[in-house]
């Protein structure tokens, strides 16, 4: 795919990864060489450019040579394949609910937000827009994505994690301007929900209909993913719209437990995801147009991020487990707007 080719904690925190490679070949020479993480779908470019960092990093301090492999799809089904099986020793999803699945299955501890720093998440993103060359339709913000004359592209909020937070953008939005009135909120939605052209599965799949079957007026996804896809089509002039105000959406990271404790790997598991947090791991994933957590390699790379208002989930829909139940279950406010897609 065309795409795929061309895209590619504070200071405390600084020394934390490396040391944590405690030297010692004996425990590394007994241990696994290799582990699989299983990442959200459109992180594939982010990771290769992070294990290319750490491979080397973690021989220099070991002496022993590992090799960290890739899964990629959606977190939800990222989720599932392992409980069916897939011996995933580290997942790097894009919501805290798919890992919530793997602890409800006893595949990740209770205690997994508690075990590395920021509630184990190590940068953020929020729903952005991409809009074609020049903003023909004078796109600013969500207010003007339920027009008549503009069309939308975003994933399925059924099967995506990337969709579910730009419907929950787009419901706090509507929620903040009619001042908490839900009728008029939910009809904000389900016309934001009848714009759009085509619900791909994945987030990288929308960025492909919105690029290059050049479907629809306005790319809904990930900050990250709507800068990266700007830069690698710079022949097609795209603009990238930061909404006054979006939805925070964290990439939480965990061992998964029951793989590790199988494999032997729990050690090479743990050091893998506290290298995200290392200025060499932040320093990837902001060059990948991730806000990241570090104070000191934030501000090196604040210039090419916009200003912007960010919710957050458990202010505005009172957590997690409020928004899977009244949100997105069987039945929910989701089903309830959806009628007709």
């Amino acid at each position: 795919m065309r795409l795929s080719r061309r895209l590619v904690l504070a200071a405390a925190l600084a020394p934390l990864a490396l040391s944590v490679i405690a030297p010692g070949a004996a425990r590394a020479q007994q241990a696994p060489t290799s582990l699989l993480n299983a990442s959200y779908d459109i992180s594939r470019e982010l990771f290769e450019a992070v294990n290319k960092e750490f491979v080397p990093a973690y021989k220099a301090k070991t002496g022993t040579e590992v090799k960290v492999d890739q899964s990629h799809a959606g977190s939800s089904k990222q989720a599932r394949s392992i409980v069916e099986g897939l011996e995933a020793d580290v997942v790097t999803f894009n919501q805290v609910t798919d890992i919530q699945f793997l602890v409800d299955k006893g595949f990740v501890a209770k205690d997994w937000q508690t075990r590395l720093p920021n509630a184990a998440s190590p940068w953020y993103s929020f729903p952005a827009f991409l809009v074609r060359a020049g903003n023909p339709k004078n796109i600013k913000s969500w207010d003007d994505l339920v027009r008549d004359d503009v069309k939308l592209v975003f994933p399925n909020p059924k099967t995506s994690g990337n969709g579910r937070y730009t419907y929950l953008a787009a419901y706090a939005f509507a929620l903040e301007k009619f001042n908490g009135d839900v009728a008029k909120t939910d009809a904000f939605v389900k016309k934001f929900l009848s714009n759009v052209v085509v619900f791909d599965t994945g987030g990288r799949g929308a960025t492909t209909s919105f690029v290059e079957r050049e479907q629809g007026d306005v790319l809904l996804s990930f900050e990250a993913e709507v800068i990266s896809a700007k830069d690698a089509y710079k022949d097609k002039n795209f603009v990238v719209v930061v909404p006054p105000v979006s939805l925070l959406a964290e990439f939480p990271v965990a061992v998964v437990d029951k793989v590790v404790e199988k494999r032997g790997s729990r050690q090479l598991a743990t050091d893998y995801l506290t290298f995200l947090y290392s200025p060499e791991g932040q320093t990837v994933a902001a060059k990948a147009n991730n806000r990241v957590v570090d104070a000191k390699v934030a501000e090196k790379f604040k210039d090419r991020f916009a200003p912007v208002r960010l919710v957050k989930v458990e202010d505005v829909f009172g957590g997690w487990a409020n928004v899977q139940k009244t949100q997105f279950a069987s039945g929910g406010k989701l089903d309830e707007l959806f009628v007709g897609q």
